[in-house]
């Protein structure tokens, strides 16, 4: 039975055995219920229509011939509207009338389109492109057959040859854009830009077989037939060398003859238009509570000087002397803290998974199905990216989960931060939250599909802090990896509001890194320049750790014997990423219902 079905008949349970006279109540439940769920149905086959790429990548691939221009007016437009007619016929519908689960849907829903609207008065079209989010690499990563666009059949290959007209059309799009947000004085920093010039200018190449987008040629399936094989290789060849290559081209030119020169030199987002109030709009967004930036900056500074002292009692364990940097310059230069080669520590990730895997079953009762497999972030992107990341699998097991993990300069990569990364990326972090959360049918699609970042990101920070618990971090060392992992969400609490409501320079950013944590620069600078792309996401990890440490701890307090951390995590789990008042309030019932 479905998550509609078992809601209708609970309603008509429930109101049946108060007596006849609730009649009208129970027809009132199952039109509520019924409404709610077929407008949330109508909302996410429209919402795949208008966003093709996100049907691509949870396994729906009738769209797969074509990617939105989602930076048009006319899409935007009609983005808007579509916000504002479902927004409007939800609350037609009597949220009084429905059971708690659909009331719970409800609310995440009306969140999601009213945070939508309010954000269309912020320019976000007017700068589309950084270097640490940008089409143009994730389109390589989509044509290469390293993402979510298969190339499998002959239908594959003939569907990435229609996105990427589509591709063309939306580099004009950005363009226009762009040269619109030069004469409004709505620009990205300087410096983020003349990091992604690099990154674009590496797919500008003179021969078809050095582009990544030839890949899927080689690689094309045996099964093909030859006349398949040679009409597909001439196509890719064409597409590649007169669409793919001079759309890269011409971003890239724009980009250093014209845009570099009226670029802005500040970092913040308060130095924009209306900045100071799309900040705080930004740290609602990212965080689902009202805090304020200076709230935020000074809970960060209140965490930086708690872990420090945490950190201090690991020098004590090991027996260093020194002071705190100088432990921290010590951690970052030792040899006997870095591999010699990339491989050994893609390899290092891949080793932990069964051992991990294995320990988790002592804190879930969940677990995800699908798999997942760990990747070396590619080259042409590896410089800006993160130390690591995770991309959800199909809940059909068709495409597995996947952490990337980043070997660029080994150097700034210590194996002692590794089993917090793992634990945070993969397992029990990024890959059970979203996995048990897709696999689950019982949720409306769009929250099966859908998340928020406070709460993954603070699941992901969560999870790390379980290291003891759970069995790891049996090495100082790697406890000190999980202290520090931590202390940098809190340092991000610090430079994200220091950078976007503060004024702070990127070097004031990069010295606050430098004294406070045991960051190599390579790291530091890829790190604070994110911050600058991205305002706010910094903030997601922190505030939602917390909050669930928060819940966490009031449930443990109240329950007493009664409490079970498995219980509890799969009660966090289980109804996948919401905003964390509603999340607090789930558990709060669920702590009643434990009393009773």
């Amino acid at each position: 039975m479905n998550l509609r079905s078992t809601a209708v008949l609970a309603a008509v349970c429930l109101l049946s055995a108060c007596g006849d006279n609730d009649e009208p109540a129970v027809s009132e439940a199952v039109d509520a219920g019924t409404a709610l769920h077929e407008l949330f149905d109508e909302h996410f086959e429209r919402n795949l229509e208008m966003n093709p790429l996100s049907a691509t990548f949870i396994g729906d691939y009738r769209y797969n011939d074509r990617m939105a221009n989602s930076n048009s007016p006319e899409y935007r437009a009609a983005a808007e509207a579509m916000d504002e007619e479902f927004l409007q016929r939800l609350l037609d519908i009597d949220r009084s009338q429905l059971g708690e689960q659909d009331k719970l849907s409800y609310d995440i829903f009306r969140t999601n389109r009213e945070q939508s609207l309010e954000g269309n008065q912020f320019p976000f079209h007017l700068q589309p492109i950084n270097q640490f989010y940008s089409i143009t690499n994730f389109f390589v990563q989509l044509g290469s057959g390293s993402s979510a666009h298969r190339f499998t059949t002959v239908k594959d290959y003939e569907d990435f040859l229609s996105r990427a007209d589509d591709f063309s059309a939306i580099i004009d799009q950005l363009v226009t854009n762009m040269q619109q947000g030069m004469t409004e004085g709505v620009t990205q920093p300087r410096i983020l830009m003349e990091k992604l010039l690099p990154q674009i200018d590496a797919h500008v190449v003179e021969n078809v077989a050095d582009s990544n987008f030839y890949a899927p040629v080689r690689n094309m399936p045996e099964e093909f037939s030859d006349a398949d094989r040679e009409r597909l290789t001439a196509a890719y060849e064409d597409k590649i060398m007169n669409t793919i290559i001079p759309a890269y081209q011409r971003i890239s030119n724009f980009i250093g003859d014209d845009y570099l020169g009226n670029a802005r030199e500040t970092v913040g987002l308060y130095a924009q238009p209306n900045g100071v109030s799309w900040y705080e709009y930004m740290v609602r967004l990212r965080t689902t509570t009202e805090m304020t930036p200076n709230e935020i900056h000074q809970v960060g500074l209140d965490e930086v000087a708690r872990i420090h002292g945490e950190m201090h009692s690991v020098m004590e364990e090991v027996g260093f002397e020194g002071d705190l940097k100088e432990f921290f310059e010590y951690m970052n230069t030792d040899p006997q803290f870095f591999f010699a080669e990339p491989e050994q520590l893609i390899q290092g990730y891949r080793d932990m998974s069964d051992h991990v895997s294995n320990l988790s079953m002592a804190l879930f009762e969940i677990f995800p199905k699908t798999d997942f497999e760990v990747r070396r972030v590619e080259p042409f992107r590896e410089k800006s990216a993160s130390g690591g990341s995770y991309q959800a699998g199909t809940p059909d097991g068709a495409r597995p989960g996947v952490f990337y993990a980043n070997a660029y300069d080994l150097s700034a990569r210590p194996n002692w931060a590794m089993e917090s990364l793992y634990l945070h990326e993969a397992i029990p972090g990024h890959h059970f939250q979203i996995m048990i959360q897709r696999e689950n049918e019982a949720l409306p699609n769009f929250r099966r599909f859908g998340g928020f970042t406070a709460f993954s990101e603070g699941w992901g920070l969560y999870a790390e802090s379980l290291g003891k618990e759970i069995g790891v971090y049996t090495d100082p060392y790697q406890y000190f990896g999980g202290l520090n992992a931590e202390l940098w969400r809190s340092i991000r609490l610090v430079v994200d509001t220091g950078i976007h409501a503060k004024g702070w320079s990127r070097q004031q950013v990069l010295d606050y890194m430098y004294e406070n944590s045991a960051v190599a620069e390579a790291r530091a600078v890829s790190e604070a320049e994110r911050f600058m792309a991205i305002p706010g996401q910094a903030l997601a990890y922190k505030v939602g750790q917390l909050k669930i440490r928060d819940i966490r701890h009031r449930a443990e307090e109240r329950l007493g014997d009664k409490f079970s951390v498995k219980a509890f995590h799969t009660e966090v789990l289980r109804d996948g990423a919401m905003p964390l008042s509603l999340l607090e309030a789930k558990i709060d019932r669920w702590i009643e219902a434990q009393l009773m």
